[in-house]
């Protein structure tokens, strides 16, 4: 059994805290907390379990290395503060502490992450004779996994898009998701952060290259690609209300370019309810959102993934899935070598292990 500590109880993290609760190979020994109101209560209280735990929340990183943890499970946001990720990360796994995680998105495709990402994390990983592995659902799963199944399938590619077609509005985070792409904004604002020049295909970008990589292509560039679109009506859900003439819609991608013709593409269409970019790719009926990879090639390929749950909105279902690609590897990570961690490292196999009991 792998002892195992959550860091963070947010988007992600309110669903690997139940997933390891459940597990019965895996066991909570620690839980991180950032929030004042979340320090001192028990796992359970913050994951919506009635059951308690015994593991009480903390923001002593000090005490959780103490407890001398298998895995510390990291989905804390870090894109907004990257450098006290690095330094949280690297404390743990200096420490000899493996790391799974879906933070720091650049880290879904390590071989392809700048040297100020890799570099510190690679000595903490020699230092500690640990491993560290982030991955995900998008990116992450539909990029890599879904991506490289579906060009599997085909005896020659033409083009590659992975794409993202999202109804958001039900996403209870307009402090980064709903801020960073601009929702409610007007058209005479600045640009949002998410879509200053260079940012999609930073975050978007190691998804690109490394598709080029596995298929052997050498492209010429790879370039964002922005679209908003503003509601001529009042827009009212979970994320926010949009008044008329705001920002409810975006469409974005990172393109990897060979001869000024797009050949691998990774695209989100994002809205707020329905009625936003009527004009736009919608989701199958019946369906919120969907998570697809299309193949141009011989013959032509389309996987689509599509999430649901009973009681949770797909975008929370989408949370789950997250949560899933880290913690379904935490067994195999611990027994990997030490080092940085890229998902065609793992056997799929190794994935889909201790998941039902």
């Amino acid at each position: 059994m792998r002892r195992v500590v959550q860091f963070s109880t947010g988007n992600v993290g309110q669903h690997s805290l139940p997933a390891l609760i459940g597990r019965p190979d895996l066991e909570l020994v620690g839980l991180h907390a950032a929030s004042p109101d979340k320090i001192g209560k028990d796992a359970a209280d913050l994951c919506g379990l009635t059951e308690p735990t015994g593991v009480i929340a903390t923001d002593d990183i000090d005490a959780l290395i103490a407890l001398k943890p298998d895995c510390v499970v990291y989905t804390a946001l870090g894109e907004t503060r990257p450098m006290e990720v690095i330094e949280e990360m690297a404390k743990f796994l200096a420490a000899g502490i493996n790391v799974v995680g879906t933070s720091m998105v650049w880290l879904v495709t390590p071989n392809q992450a700048d040297d100020w990402l890799r570099t510190p994390l690679e000595a903490a990983c020699e230092a500690g004779n640990s491993s560290l592995y982030v991955n995900g659902i998008d990116p992450g799963y539909s990029g890599d996994t879904a991506a490289l199944a579906a060009l599997s399938l085909v005896t020659r590619a033409e083009s590659v898009t992975v794409a993202e077609v999202f109804d958001y509005g039900n996403y209870d985070d307009y402090e980064y998701t709903g801020t960073a792409m601009g929702f409610g904004a007007a058209p005479d604002d600045e640009r949002p952060l998410a879509f200053q020049p260079g940012v999609v295909a930073s975050i978007f970008g190691g998804l690109v290259r490394n598709l080029a990589h596995h298929l052997g292509v050498e492209l010429d560039e790879v370039r964002d690609r922005y679209e908003p679109w503003y509601t001529d009506k009042r827009i009212e859900c979970k994320m926010m209300t949009v008044e008329p003439g705001r920002l409810a819609g975006v469409r974005f991608a990172a393109e990897g370019v060979r001869g000024e013709v797009p050949v691998i593409t990774v695209e989100h269409t994002t809205r707020l309810t329905p009625a936003a970019a009527p004009d736009w790719e919608y989701p199958p009926v019946g369906h919120s959102g969907v998570h697809k990879v299309i193949v141009e090639g011989e013959p032509r390929i389309e996987v689509s993934t599509l999430l649901s749950h009973p009681t949770l909105d797909v975008t929370e279902a989408g949370c789950v899935s997250t949560a899933a690609r880290a913690v379904n590897v935490i067994d195999w990570v611990c027994r990997a070598p030490k080092g940085i961690i890229a998902v065609e490292d793992i056997p799929p196999a190794e994935m889909v292990r201790g998941l039902m009991w």
